[in-house]
């Protein structure tokens, strides 16, 4: 069983970046409108762009586990286990070991905390966001 999702933001992050519009507007607005509105245009659109470039993809393929840089091969993994809302806050927050690797993303709520059984590895578990942190379960569980 393989999974495959990128974390790319919600639609709100990308109204957020609209912002930068009139950032750019005021900024440049005194030089000239023509440049004040390229700049604008510019800044909005390279925001999302690296927002886009830049988000991390979550994999299970090939015997491994990728989230973002890292990856660790599926037979390193001890169990996985899925949470939501409350849970998933208490686990990015006042759970949270501060060894863990963490592949979080803010406008992504569900998280998957992967134990780890690598006696070598100074992280205990990673902390992994994912839209559908069932599947992302079910895939590093078929793959040990």
């Amino acid at each position: 069983m393989t999974f495959s999702e990128r974390l790319v933001p919600s639609p709100w992050v990308f109204v957020a970046c609209a912002l930068l519009i009139p950032a750019g507007l005021l900024v440049f607005l005194p030089v000239s409108i023509g440049v004040a509105i390229g700049a604008a245009v510019v800044f909005f659109g390279g925001a999302c762009a690296a927002l886009l470039l830049l988000a991390p993809v979550v994999e299970v393929r090939d015997g491994m586990l990728r989230a973002g840089r890292a990856r660790i091969p599926l037979d390193l993994i001890a169990g996985a286990t899925a949470h939501r809302k409350e849970e998933a806050t208490a686990e990015r927050g006042v759970r949270l070991d501060a060894r863990a690797y963490l592949c979080i993303r803010g406008w992504v709520d569900p998280i998957v905390k992967v134990e780890l059984a690598d006696p070598d590895d100074p992280a205990p578990y990673w902390i992994v966001s994912s839209r559908r942190p069932d599947e992302l379960v079910a895939a590093i569980t078929a793959g040990r």
